[in-house]
């Protein structure tokens, strides 16, 4: 292990690992548009990111004109047909992401994501942008029966990863909490879809930049 500290650092994805919010607020919108609302704007769809499609579609609702009886399941199918088709036609790998990847792989560490996503999205998001295949595993919010913020996923993918000291990088209050509850340390992303400062998430540590992630953990 070259003395690094860890064996398994598990990442978020969205608003973590890659920038997803314009293919995101995409669907959203798209899907808006089936009930005659005026488009949200990137900024706005921005909070509501992390707990997973449904969840994001009933804040866009919620913010464009109110959530009408039933819309949410109604209109739950098509946002997600719309966003499988257009899955990675904005969405990048935030500066720094492959380089901190490339340099975990030769310490000898396993990655792996666990996301609220659907797996299937999940995997094939990261396979579109080269990434799947990095991963020891992805754990997404339909894989092991509930998600974060609960401590089941990260602990399924310590189990798949062989187990390890751990440490948990996202940029959600759901992925610290999740962290905590699993008994992992947890690092912040102030450059993700935050909803609150980086700072006010709870984490234990916060980088800015994916440059500053293995030289943090390598310190811990």
């Amino acid at each position: 292990m070259n003395g690094f500290p860890f064996a398994i650092v598990g990442f978020d994805l969205d608003g973590t690992l890659i920038d997803t919010l314009g293919d995101l607020a995409a669907a959203v919108n798209h899907t808006l548009a089936r009930l005659d609302r005026a488009p949200l704007a990137e900024a706005a769809v921005r909070p509501m990111i992390g707990r997973g499609a449904k969840h994001m579609l009933e804040e866009g609702l919620r913010a464009s004109g109110g959530v009408p009886d039933g819309a949410v399941e109604r209109l739950y199918p098509e946002l997600l047909r719309f966003y499988e088709a257009h899955i990675a036609v904005h969405s990048l790998p935030f500066p720094g992401v492959v380089a901190a990847l490339d340099r975990l792989d030769a310490l000898g560490v396993r990655t792996a994501v666990v996301t609220n996503k659907l797996e299937g999205l999940a995997r094939q998001l990261l396979g579109e942008l080269g990434l799947a295949d990095r991963m020891a595993t992805i754990i997404g919010g339909d894989t092991v029966g509930t998600r974060k913020p609960s401590p089941e996923p990260i602990r399924a993918m310590i189990e798949r990863c062989g187990r390890g000291r751990t440490v948990f990088v996202g940029d959600s209050i759901y992925d610290v909490m999740a962290a905590k509850h699993a008994g992992v340390p947890s690092v912040a992303a102030s450059f993700g879809f935050l909803d609150r400062p980086a700072g006010e998430l709870g984490a234990d540590h916060v980088i800015d930049h994916f440059d500053e992630l293995v030289p943090l953990l390598a310190r811990l």
